[in-house]
């Protein structure tokens, strides 16, 4: 019991990891960046979110 706690939040806070290493890369592209790939930031995150948490 105790170990599946553990391994829960490893996942958690690897999950937590990856998507604020995303959100960091989305965020840190200028307008230009995204106007270039035709991109739009708030699809962008939405994305990410659900890449990494599958909801």
């Amino acid at each position: 019991m105790f170990s599946t706690l553990i391994n829960t939040t490893r996942d958690r806070m690897a999950k937590r990891r990856r998507y604020n290493r995303l959100v960091d890369e989305i965020m840190g592209m200028s307008h230009r960046d995204l106007a270039d790939i035709n991109g739009n930031r708030t699809d962008m995150l939405q994305h990410a979110y659900k890449e990494v948490y599958g909801r």
